[in-house]
């Protein structure tokens, strides 16, 4: 038990210290890492690392474009301690569980979810993490699961890869994004229009979304993600 102690204690040494990026993301030995809300579980096969008797789990940004966007120098997060967050297109829960471990206990993470096979995926991690909530629903229809979520949220998170995205964030913004709250959106290009170029497609999207909100960051998603851009935004009013 001691030379398995010593080990241990060994690899924590080499990986040196978490450094913190924003709140509750760190990098631990050159990876981006969140301390794990639920100790020793994994969502989707990810490294887990201790450090100091917390368990920091490793986020890659080839499979998180919230991480793709945060190793391309993303300058703000906005999803801290305590946020509530409506997340749209949760997927099988891979970046709204870390987004679960940087909001924390008293945090809440709305999960919206419009495939069936994702949604049975996603459920058992909403099980263990108890403030993400899973929500079957189409993203186009905000007003269908306004009695799930507990008043206004933060922070929007949207990873909708259809080609109204942008009218999909507005609609949700009009419903439960909070005065001057924040959103980020990842933009598929190939998901919007095939046959145009991406910096077009990007431009209008960001003419329609210019409307509602003031563009904070735009981020490129090479080498992690091929043709995406990702936007940090915050409502006008």
């Amino acid at each position: 038990m001691k030379h398995r102690d010593k080990n241990k204690k060994k690899k924590e040494n080499e990986l040196g210290a978490p450094k913190k990026i924003f709140d509750n993301v760190y990098l631990l030995g050159g990876r981006i890492v969140t301390p794990s809300l639920v100790k020793g579980y994994k969502v989707y096969n990810e490294k887990i690392f201790s450090y100091d008797k917390v368990d920091y789990r490793s986020w890659t940004p080839y499979r998180s474009k919230l991480s793709a966007a945060i190793k391309n120098n993303l300058k703000q997060l906005p999803i801290k301690r305590g946020s509530s967050v409506l997340y749209l297109g949760a997927s099988t829960g891979t970046t709204s569980s870390h987004v679960s471990d940087i909001i924390g206990p008293k945090g809440v993470v709305y999960c919206i979810e419009f495939s069936a096979q994702m949604m049975a995926k996603l459920i058992p991690v909403c099980k263990i993490r108890k403030n993400m909530i899973p929500i079957m629903a189409d993203a186009r229809k905000p007003e269908s699961y306004s009695k799930y979520i507990n008043g206004k949220v933060d922070v929007i998170y949207e990873d909708v890869a259809q080609p109204d995205q942008a009218e999909i964030l507005i609609k949700n913004a009009d419903v439960y994004l909070k005065k001057r709250g924040y959103a980020m959106i990842a933009i598929k290009s190939q998901s919007i229009d095939v046959t145009e170029k991406p910096e077009k497609v990007y431009d209008k999207v960001e003419n329609i979304l210019s409307n509602k909100f003031k563009i904070i960051q735009r981020i490129r998603l090479e080498p992690y993600e091929k043709d995406h851009l990702f936007l940090l935004l915050r409502l006008k009013h």
